[in-house]
């Protein structure tokens, strides 16, 4: 069933960053893993603050940028 929203919500846009913690959910990797992409520069790391963030557009880089493997 179709879910109907009423003329008074509006719908936010996509999260433009993660954190760490949401970066390592969505790229299925632990913290460590998380951490040695950004420490090699293959992965970019923001501050705002004291929070550090994954720009989405960096992490669906990363993602694509990492080699396949063969069957």
């Amino acid at each position: 069933m179709p879910t109907t929203h009423s003329p008074n919500q509006i719908a936010s846009p996509p999260p433009a960053a993660m954190t760490i913690p949401e970066f390592c959910r969505w790229s299925r990797i632990g913290r460590t893993a998380a951490y040695r992409e950004i420490k090699l520069g293959r992965l970019r790391l923001v501050k705002v603050g004291a929070k550090s963030l994954i720009l989405v557009s960096d992490a669906e880089r990363w993602l694509s940028s990492l080699s396949a493997v063969a069957a």
